[in-house]
């Protein structure tokens, strides 16, 4: 008996070390996406731009598509 009771006290504290995990690394990652947001076409022309190069739309959507390849 006295080992049940052990037993559910520790897969209880292994649920709740789960719950708050997933808890505190899901507002951590929300925090970083909020103060540096995944690069878009406007990041992507201001690169090209001060390489010197003017972008053509193609070049633009082959960069996005090749970033999104390896996400």
């Amino acid at each position: 008996m006295e080992f049940l009771k052990s037993l559910l006290w520790v897969l209880l504290g292994a649920l709740l070390g789960a719950i708050g995990g997933w808890y505190f690394t899901r507002k951590a990652i929300q925090k970083q996406l909020k103060e540096n947001p995944p690069i878009n076409e406007k990041m992507i022309r201001a690169m090209f731009m001060q390489m010197g190069r003017k972008p053509s739309e193609a070049q633009i959507k082959q960069v996005i598509k090749s970033m999104n390849q390896y996400q």
